[in-house]
């Protein structure tokens, strides 16, 4: 049943994002063309979400615990993220970027079938667990949707050779901030449940575990971006590299300090 969900979203989200992209040309602007491409692009969040549904129902508790589990979230809150600026700013690349990330995160669960566990260690039977990591995925969501605008900024002209932030009076690069300040904030949140988690689990608010050191680094990362905004404003430039850099760590944060030869001291791998 698993299986088949993740294949028949990946099956929608490919062609939801091969149908946005073919009605963005001239010759394929048909009526109805650019609908059928976000109503398919809706029915394959819906598919995700009844997966997720179909996860906590069977294995009996919230479907957040494995890198498998945060995946499914990720996707799902991703190609939101993408559905929000494409209504916002009527604009429809950001979406494509986000369909093919969530595409890349479904294939890796579609084919990693020890991606979803059963068992719930006793660490995460509190009551911070889900905010904590609903939370974190939820910053995440938003600060990649916020580099991938970013990294069109930086790497597409327009017809006139200029860098896009300056059409509109710059509306993309202040999107871009707009949207890291509210991941921050929800990076922030998170970063304090985990300490309050912390408390609960293992009797200490802090203890520079791995896991709990990236943490901090990412979060100071985007701290940094902020402060670059703030004094250093006409550096767009800049900002939009480093915010490459910063979805790096961010990614090493989440799913890379387990293959950090120190991952065998933290009590967050499971």
């Amino acid at each position: 049943m698993v299986n088949s969900l993740l294949l028949i979203s990946l099956m929608i989200f490919s062609l939801s994002l091969f149908i946005g992209i073919l009605s963005n040309f001239k010759a394929y602007q048909l009526k109805g063309f650019k609908l059928l491409g976000d109503s398919l692009n809706i029915l394959g969040m819906l598919t995700l979400l009844v997966l997720i549904l179909y996860l906590w129902i069977t294995h009996k508790r919230p479907p957040l615990q494995t890198l498998g589990d945060t995946r499914l979230w990720y996707s799902l809150l991703l190609t939101m993220c993408g559905v929000v600026i494409n209504y916002k700013l009527k604009i429809s690349w950001p979406l494509w970027f986000c369909q093919g990330f969530a595409l890349l995160f479904i294939m890796i669960d579609l084919f990693n079938q020890s991606a979803f566990e059963t068992l719930l260690p006793p660490a995460l039977l509190s009551i911070f667990f889900i905010p904590h990591v609903v939370v974190y995925i939820i910053a995440y969501a938003m600060l990649t949707c916020a580099t991938f605008i970013s990294a069109k900024n930086i790497l597409f002209k327009n017809k006139r050779n200029q860098p896009l932030d300056i059409d509109e009076h710059g509306i993309l690069i202040r999107s871009v901030d707009g949207i890291i300040s509210m991941g921050y904030a929800f990076l922030t949140l998170g970063l304090l449940l985990g300490a309050l988690w912390a408390k609960q689990a293992w009797g200490h608010y802090w203890t520079w575990d791995p896991k709990e050191t990236w943490a901090f680094i990412t979060w100071m990362i985007y701290l940094i971006y902020l402060h670059l905004r703030y004094f250093y404003y006409k550096k767009t430039k800049l900002a939009q590299l480093y915010l490459l850099g910063a979805l790096m760590m961010l990614f090493i944060c989440w799913f890379g300090v387990n293959y950090l030869p120190t991952a065998s001291q933290s009590v967050h791998t499971y």
